[in-house]
């Protein structure tokens, strides 16, 4: 990459687990020196002239100074089947601190370099192992925060979403084939395209490629998770819902109303989906400056959340805070939580009755099947159950490039309409490459590059 100074032939060097203690900790060398740097300090337990490929053995890290640094398992993976593509080296010791990093000096002053954040998964990239999309991929199965993200970062990692962009980027390059042989032999005995092939065939992409940007908001969903945002009047059971949901007493709860005074978050996942829960101040009309800022501060978060849950208390009529609650969340996605269902009904929610509704207790817990599935429903209304057979996008930079794909491919329509020349209609078909370039790595820019992989750990 242009904006980095390092040789990129360098034998680097990096822990693969994080720091701290723990029973093993684990070294990764990449690059041209990896076997011999290993083979300079390691001592097998069985002599051997050249350590196999792929099996590990047991023997001793010695230092410079013929001293015994570590019992260690090592393993060489030769290139190209390792990782980056390269020669790979990998030391199993102890994982205590000063064990780690005796042995990580011990490669460095003998001429490893450290390796950047992200640098293995670069060179992996560098040299074709994988595509951009699977390399950020990498990090997506790391961070994971719920076992259905996972299940969409590793279909992402296996190459599921290149596999499309490949196909799309196929078909498009066909058109541009069609295109620019009337371009480039004006006067030979070739049929322009019809007017129905090529409109017929960028209609078709058209809509596959907005099908893949429906699926984003689920995608972003799995991938980032919800603010959740439970809102309505005092006393309505707002903090007990709270409480239920995370299965521990975290919110206080009393009869006193305002009893809570600001924001409590917390995180959980529910039916799969990574949560930020959120209780607010009861939202009333109130001379307190105190419980007047919660309520200030609520009405902020409703502005921004992801799903506001209005609650009402069952076994009691609307009242005028209860309207007041429900105007906060007025143009916002919101679900309509009739709370105390194991009281006698007295609450009529005709005045709300445009918004989806399920009755629950947070005492009992009767309803909370119902809750999680409408919560599924109003945030992931695109995606099947199955999510490993699922295709989603869930990166933002993914997203972009798609919607500069989609706009070249309306721009290439509109200038067939009317009738404008090849050299135009080759310009936008090679701005649709271009931009699906991006999302695999064929024509992304240094700069989004380097972006890209200084947000990974070091040793990944």
């Amino acid at each position: 990459m242009a904006a980095n100074n390092e040789n990129p032939i360098d034998t680097i060097v990096a822990p693969l687990t994080p720091p701290g203690v723990g029973g093993v900790g684990i070294l990764r060398l990449s690059g041209p020196n990896a076997e011999s740097l290993l083979s300079r300090f390691f001592s097998p337990s069985r002599p051997t002239t050249r350590l196999s490929s792929y099996r590990l053995y047991h023997g001793r890290m010695i230092g410079t100074q013929g001293e015994i640094i570590d019992e260690v398992l090592a393993v060489v993976m030769r290139q190209p089947h390792s990782y980056t593509r390269e020669d790979v080296a990998e030391v199993h010791c102890h994982g205590g601190r000063q064990v780690m990093r005796r042995i990580l000096d011990l490669f460095i002053d003998a001429g490893g370099r450290l390796a950047r954040p992200g640098e293995f998964t670069e060179r992996a990239f560098l040299n074709g192992r994988i595509d951009l999309a699977q390399a950020e991929a990498v990090m997506d199965v790391i961070h994971a925060a719920s076992d259905r993200a996972r299940e969409v970062a590793v279909g992402q990692l296996e190459g599921k979403l290149s596999a499309v962009v490949y196909q799309i980027r196929a078909k498009v390059v066909e058109l541009l084939a069609f295109v620019e042989s009337h371009i480039d032999f004006p006067d030979e005995d070739i049929d322009f395209p019809s007017r129905s092939f090529l409109e017929q065939n960028a209609q078709k992409l058209m809509v596959q490629i907005d099908h893949l940007l429906s699926t984003f908001d689920s995608g972003r969903t799995l991938r980032e998770g919800l603010s959740l945002l439970i809102i309505g009047k005092p006393n309505v059971g707002k903090s007990s819902l709270m409480n239920a949901l995370l299965g521990e007493a975290r919110a206080i709860v009393t009869s006193t109303a305002g009893t809570t005074r600001d924001t409590i978050e917390e995180n959980l996942l529910l039916a799969g989906i990574p949560l930020r829960l959120i209780d607010s101040a009861g939202i009333r009309e109130t001379s307190d400056p105190v419980e007047s800022e919660g309520v200030l501060r609520a009405k902020k978060i409703a502005a921004f959340a992801d799903l506001i849950l209005l609650v009402v208390d069952g076994s009691a009529p609307l009242d005028d805070d209860d309207l007041l609650a429900a105007d906060v969340c007025r143009g916002r996605k919101t679900l309509l939580v009739v709370n105390k269902a194991d009281r006698p009904a007295l609450c009529s929610v005709d005045e709300l009755s445009s918004l989806p509704q399920v009755s629950v207790s947070a005492q009992t817990g009767q309803g909370f099947d119902a809750l999680q599935e409408m919560v599924v429903e109003l945030c992931l209304p695109s995606v099947s159950n199955d999510f490993s057979e699922s295709i989603l996008i869930s990166d933002r930079r993914h997203r972009e490039s798609l919607v500069r794909s989609l706009d070249y491919l309306k721009q290439f329509m509109e200038a067939f309409h009317q009738e404008a020349s090849p050299e135009i209609l080759a310009l936008e078909l090679r701005g649709v490459l271009a931009a699906l370039g991006e999302i695999t790595g064929e024509t992304a820019p240094d700069e989004i590059l380097e972006t890209i992989f200084s947000r990974f750990c070091i040793g990944k």
